[in-house]
């Protein structure tokens, strides 16, 4: 019964990613196009996540300061800090037009995440939202500009599951825009 259980999960986020990648593969390649065009027009993301996805949000700042699995020039990136009440001060104070701003969330819902997009938007940043479910009330604030990946789950794990591999999928593909196609070692 339990390796039963056990094996369930694997078969629902396997499920789940295969269900991800017929809906995300366009959203992400928009947001691809955006993140390389605000970083070669010299432009940052600031990236926050919250609650659970607060460590999604510090891996990706980092593989792209520092590269993700090949070596290049750091990538102009930083983690929000962990208290989402300050969000829309640093957003207001660190961001400039041109740059973007990254939100990871299992939902969306949270004013928090509204009100750091709006003072972005305010700033003519460009939010991209990563959520679970419908996007939750972020949706309803994203522009034209604006970029929603809607990890279409409603279980946390499984949403935090896809949006690591969303996360990995956005810095592989600004790797290849940025350094070209990598060779397979011989």
């Amino acid at each position: 019964m339990l390796e039963q259980r056990i094996q369930q999960h694997f078969f629902e986020s396997a499920d789940l990613k295969y269900q991800a990648a017929e809906v995300l593969s366009r959203p992400v390649a928009d947001a691809v196009q955006a993140i390389v065009a605000g970083f070669t027009a010299g432009g940052r993301m600031l990236v926050a996540g919250l609650a659970g996805a607060a460590p999604l949000a510090q891996l990706v700042a980092n593989d792209l300061l520092q590269g993700f699995e090949r070596e290049r020039p750091g990538l102009a990136a930083m983690a929000l800090g962990a208290d989402a009440s300050r969000w829309p001060r640093q957003v207001e104070t660190l961001g400039q037009p041109g740059d973007l701003l990254l939100l990871i969330d299992a939902d969306g819902d949270a004013i928090a995440l509204v009100d750091v997009a709006r003072t972005a938007q305010d700033k003519d940043m460009t939010v991209i939202a990563l959520t679970g479910r419908t996007g939750g009330a972020l949706r309803e604030v994203l522009g034209e500009t604006d970029v929603l990946l809607t990890v279409p789950a409603e279980r946390r794990a499984r949403v935090l599951e896809v949006q690591l591999l969303v996360l990995h999928s956005l810095c592989d593909a600004i790797d290849m825009q940025l350094l070209g196609e990598q060779q397979d070692p011989a």
